[in-house]
């Protein structure tokens, strides 16, 4: 099918790793001009050689900024003044007992996780409404429907991004310019990858053993018993900034499979 995505001009922000690479190569793989994003020269450089050692003739770019402060924001946002698709991804995740969160914490994963995204939704779709063409795509968790005890102030961030999506998108009410959000369960990132090895260590299992565990123990209600790949959200996101989602707009799309208990 036809995406319609070849020159279009997208950022995937925390597209060094996990699913922002993984999405990034997507695009790539679309004809897309995509922009990777990371918070160091290094890492944003390493991911651009890894996507053009598999996509020669990929058309990338690329930036490193803090986007959990002001002076990030307006660093990328100088460099790439105009995009077609913007993919807020950056973000991590932190489990820690909820009376160990100090307000500090609460802090870094507000201006982390939720910040980045609606400053830079705020300025690119403006841009996007006059040229009555664009796509904004947060990427959230089930975590922001089933806020996990072990890192309350994780699912916490995912939920303030629902709100952040849903509310932009009624700007774009009457013009073809969607904001929607993906709702991933849990994947298989490389921050995960190092968390199930570690637990694998500790109790002396495989780390496929491991996987299959956490998610049997931690997330029972999953209808695929296994963790996603983020090849497969990056799916699900590069449909989404298509043209073939034309009728999706303030949506939250679940890609969690059916960890979430609801119709």
């Amino acid at each position: 099918m036809n995406t319609g995505l070849n020159n279009k001009k997208v950022l995937v922000t925390g597209s060094t790793k996990g699913i922002g690479f993984q999405t990034a190569l997507s695009f790539a793989k679309e004809g897309a001009e995509v922009f990777i994003h990371g918070r160091s020269d290094k890492a944003v450089d390493a991911a651009i050689s890894e996507i053009k050692s598999i996509l020669p003739n990929a058309k990338l770019g690329g930036v490193s900024a803090d986007l959990a402060i002001e002076e990030g924001i307006q660093k990328l946002t100088k460099q790439i003044p105009e995009l077609d698709v913007l993919v807020n991804n950056a973000g991590y995740f932190e489990p820690k007992p909820f009376f160990e969160i100090k307000r500090e914490d609460w802090k870094k994963m507000y201006e982390t996780n939720v910040l980045s995204g609606a400053e830079l939704t705020q300025n690119y779709l403006q841009g996007m409404l006059k040229r009555n063409s664009g796509r904004i795509i947060f990427v959230s968790s089930e975590s922001a429907l089933n806020i996990p005890v072990e890192m309350v102030h994780y699912g916490m961030s995912k939920t303030a991004q629902l709100s952040i999506a849903r509310g932009s998108a009624e700007v774009c009410k009457g013009t073809k310019v969607t904001v929607n959000s993906v709702l991933p369960g849990p994947t298989l990132s490389e921050g995960v990858e190092e968390f199930i090895e570690a637990l694998a260590k500790e109790k002396g299992k495989s780390k496929e053993e491991m996987a299959t565990d956490f998610i049997r123990e931690n997330r029972p209600s999953s209808l695929v018993g296994r963790f996603a790949k983020p090849e497969e959200i990056a799916n699900v996101i590069v449909f989404l900034a298509s043209d073939l989602s034309s009728m999706i707009n303030g949506s939250s799309v679940r890609a969690d499979g059916g960890v979430y208990k609801s119709i």
